[in-house]
Order: structure tokens, then C-alpha cells, then sequence
């Protein structure tokens, strides 16, 4: 089978969703492939979660302007597109005079790059923000146009707007060659169709450099870098941070920070392992002691009992040090979204902001007449006041039904995510979108009711349905004794 687009983006992470939402404006035929089963499974859906202000990269880099751009962009779109973002403003402690001296650079960096705001606050007004912080913290940098986000929910709201404006989002559906014709890209290739096309864009994360090199540009390569961290129930950040709190960078990374999230929880981490395998994404005992002793340099007491989950994500590292970002100079209609590492996050609407006016540049497309801004409007039933509760329950009655007890969702909203544009798939796919398992038992009560539910929707049996990747199947098929 054969299908035709004028962009094909590769990569359902949080620059290909950015990428696809951006474009959407613009009467383009737009198609995104994601080889995972949902949008934003990786980097993505394991990381910071930190808008970062912008001091850290350096002067004239693609991450030093994308940052600051993206930072922007993120304040301007927060409403229109329902963001979970909390703007609390960001400090680098110091605890040594060396460390204070690079506060220091760090701040003129940041001007220099045209962050705001930034100040050298001393050890006294540090802990009046965060008291538990240690004794030996002397000074600090602040930030006040930092933030932390729900980054999943972020990708999701790129694919809503853009599903909702006529954008395609084919899941499931691993690259498996590009075609080129006289060193042009003309077609994409995929086990559902073959896409010609016009554009690549390539947003594949850890997997960009295969990708690039598919289409016949290997002028770079990736690394994958893990990081790992510890997330600890709400009840701790009362112990811990309210905001967020990041050691004196190193060359290789911004080290072991403590920071709070958008739903009341607190994490550490994450370290930083150079790792040859795109997919390895496990937690280590040595991992975990290496977060714990950094952590406790900046906050002594760290209550680990509090702790109720362990995770791991990837940092698509480049060769060039730097964001690979624009047009390909080995392959025409190839345009580069690589090497989008810290701080790709807070970049992401930047980048798509600079594909977008390149592509639209190219091919002279006019804006879409029938836009349609925002998205669906998300219901959250744990927000609402009692009078607004029992009036949703009135008109349906599965918003009544608590599936999630830690978290307090409900079947009504699980329903929702599943049938939004880009919908959910897998039991993560509604963790993401609902925190359905997010809570303290971390879906031991609720898991079998939402794989229930998922079955039921999307019409497939109990054995169909998957956790998270592709073959991540839960349950056995009792009566053919077969994996599903």
C-alpha cells in the first residue's frame, strides 16, 4: 500500500509532537511514525521534568538559543494548550568558594544568553525558600523563569492540537528504510504503507543517528547516557524541596538535583552512564546509592522510606556536543531534530517553531484557514468542587466508579484518554494521561481494573493488552496456552 504526505515526521517524542503541532497550522499533509505503541516512550516519559531558565548552555549554541526561545514559547502557550506547568523558579547551590566562583560564570552566561531575572542569592535567603536544604550551602543562583511540567502531558497536548487539525499519529510503526532518488528523500517506508513524501524529519531520539543514515547522512552518531532516579510520595516534599535544586554543573552533566513535580511528588537523580544499549533502561543497586549520596550533599535527610518507585531514561547524547538541528547537508528533504538532549525539553517548542518556518519556507504553504487552537478539554474529577462532581456523575454515571484510589480517578476519566485524539493503548498510556497508578501502590489495586477497561474499549481481549512497549503483554491466553 501507498500513501502520500508532505512531511513525514519520525519520532513521537516531545520534539516530534512539537514538530507535528506546529505544522499543523499550515495546510501541509502531516504524518507522524512512532515505532512504540504510544506517543512519548522515551526520553520523554523519563527525565527532569525542569523548564530550565537557560544559563547553563553555551553562549551561541543551538542549546543556549533554543532554551531561552523554547522557555518563552512555553509561557505564551500554557493556556491556549491547558500545560501542566508550575513556574517555581530554579537555584544552583553552591557548598565550596570554587563553587560560588562558578555561580558566578553561571550568571553571566545566563545574561548573556538573554535569560531574565537571575540572581546570587546567599546561604541565609537559599534556606528561607528551602529550609531543609544543608548547612553547608553558602549561595545560590537563582532563576525565576524556570519551572517544572508534566512532559508527558505536554506531548500529549502537541498531538491533540495537532490530531484535531487533520494530522496523522500512526503508532506501532517502525521506520524501516527511507528512500532517496538522486539524493533527495522521496518515500518513507513502514510495515503499514510506504509514504512518499516531500520532508523527513527526523526526531528519533536515541535512534536519530539510524535514522539520518537511513536516508544516507552519517555525518554524526548518538550515545545513549542513562540516568536514574528516585520518586518519593507526596507526603515527602513537606520533608524536602518545593521547587527545584541543582548542584554546580559539571562538564557532563547538571548533576544529582532534588526537585518537586507538578502533582505533589518529589524526585532525585538523575546520574549519568554512557550505556551502547538504546534500550536499557534498568535501575541498579550502584545507581541508586550513587543518587542517594548526591542527593544528601545537598539535602542531609532524605527520607527513603517515603520512596515508592525507581525509574530509568535515556539521553540521546551526539558526537558534535551540540543540538543537530535543520536541514540535512548530505540528503535534501532530510531535516534534522538530533542529539536533542538536556535541555531538549524546555527546546522542543523552539526547535519546531525553527522546522516549521523552514518548511514552510520551502513549499510556500498558507496558513489553515479552519484552525482550530487548543484541544479537548481534559476533565480531572479530583479538582472539581463536590457540586461540580455530583453534576458530572449526573451525566454519566462512570465518573461516579473510583478505579484509582491513591490518585482518586475514575473510570469516566480512563474512558476519556483512551478515546481522546491520540488516545491511550497500553496501561502506561493511561497511567500518563489519568496518573491511574501513579499513587502509592503503584496500580496494585487499580492495574487489573484499567486493563479491564482497555479491553473493553478498544474491543481487543484481556491478552491483548500490553503495559507499556511493543511486546509487553501482561496475561497468558489460558485457553490456547498461547502468549497473546
Amino acid at each position: 500500500m501507498e500513501r502520500e504526505a508532505d512531511v513525514v515526521i519520525v519520532g513521537g517524542g516531545i520534539v516530534g509532537t512539537a514538530i507535528l503541532s506546529a505544522l499543523a497550522r499550515y495546510d501541509l499533509r502531516c504524518l507522524l511514525v512512532e515505532q512504540e505503541p504510544d506517543i512519548a516512550a522515551g526520553t520523554t516519559k523519563a527525565n527532569s521534568a525542569v523548564l530550565h531558565a537557560g544559563f547553563d548552555a553555551p553562549t551561541g549554541s543551538l542549546k543556549a538559543k533554543m532554551n531561552v526561545r523554547g522557555n518563552r514559547l512555553y509561557h505564551e502557550m500554557q493556556s491556549e494548550l491547558c500545560l501542566d506547568i508550575q513556574w517555581t523558579g530554579s537555584l544552583v547551590v553552591a557548598r565550596t568558594p570554587p563553587e560560588e566562583e562558578c555561580l558566578a560564570v553561571l550568571k553571566a552566561r545566563g545574561e548573556a544568553n538573554g535569560v531574565p531575572g537571575l540572581e546570587l542569592w546567599d546561604g541565609v535567603k537559599v534556606r528561607q525558600r528551602e529550609p531543609h536544604l544543608s548547612r553547608d550551602v553558602r549561595a545560590a543562583l537563582w532563576a525565576p523563569t524556570a519551572g517544572i511540567c508534566w512532559p508527558f502531558g505536554i506531548a500529549a497536548a502537541f498531538a491533540e492540537n495537532a490530531v484535531q487539525n487533520g494530522a496523522e499519529i500512526w503508532r506501532d510503526c517502525p521506520v524501516t528504510g527511507i528512500v532517496t532518488e538522486d539524493g533527495r528523500v522521496t518515500a518513507v517506508e513502514t510495515p503499514r504503507a510506504i509514504v512518499k513524501t516531500r520532508f523527513v524529519v527526523n526526531a528519533a531520539g536515541v535512534n536519530a543517528d539510524r535514522v539520518s543514515a537511513m536516508a544516507g547522512d552519517r555525518s554524526f552518531s548518538i550515545r545513549p547516557r542513562r540516568g536514574e532516579y528516585l520518586l518519593f510520595d507526596r507526603g515527602a516534599q513537606a520533608q524536602m524541596v518545593r521547587g527545584i535544586v541543582f548542584p554546580v554543573p559539571t562538564e557532563r552533566s547538571k548533576g544529582i538535583l532534588i526537585c518537586a513535580t507538578t502533582h505533589g511528588n518529589v524526585f532525585i537523580g538523575p546520574n549519568a552512564e554512557d550505556t551502547e544499549d538504546r534500550e536499557d533502561v534498568a535501575v541498579t543497586a550502584a545507581g541508586m546509592q550513587e543518587v542517594l549520596a548526591g542527593a544528601k550533599k545537598l539535602l542531609p535527610e532524605i527520607p527513603g522510606g517515603l520512596v515508592i518507585t525507581e525509574f530509568a531514561g535515556l539521553r540521546a547524547v551526539s558526537s558534535t556536543g551540540d543540538f543537530i538541528l535543520g536541514p540535512s547537508s548530505k540528503t535534501d528533504g532530510l531535516i534534522q531534530a538530533a542529539g536533542i538532549q538536556s535541555p531538549g525539553l524546555t527546546a522542543a517548542p523552539a526547535i519546531a517553531e525553527a522546522v516549521m518556518e523552514y518548511i514552510v519556507r520551502a513549499t510556500g504553504a498558507a496558513r489553515r484557514s479552519s484552525y482550530r487552537p487548543g484541544r479537548p478539554r481534559q476533565l480531572v474529577f479530583r479538582a472539581l468542587d463536590p457540586a461540580a462532581q455530583a453534576a458530572l456523575i449526573a451525566r454519566d454515571e462512570r465518573y461516579g466508579r473510583v478505579i484509582c484510589r491513591c490518585e482518586t480517578i475514575t473510570e469516566g476519566e480512563i474512558v476519556d484518554a483512551i478515546r481522546r485524539p491520540c488516545g491511550a493503548r497500553t496501561v502506561d498510556g493511561v497511567k500518563r494521561r489519568t496518573r491511574a497508578g501513579m499513587g502509592r501502590c503503584q496500580g496494585g489495586f487499580c492495574g487489573p481494573r484499567v486493563i479491564a477497561i482497555l479491553a473493553r474499549e478498544l474491543g481487543i481481549s484481556v491478552p491483548e493488552v500490553r503495559k507499556d512497549g511493543t511486546k509487553s503483554y501482561l496475561y497468558y491466553d489460558k485457553v490456547g496456552g498461547t502468549e497473546a
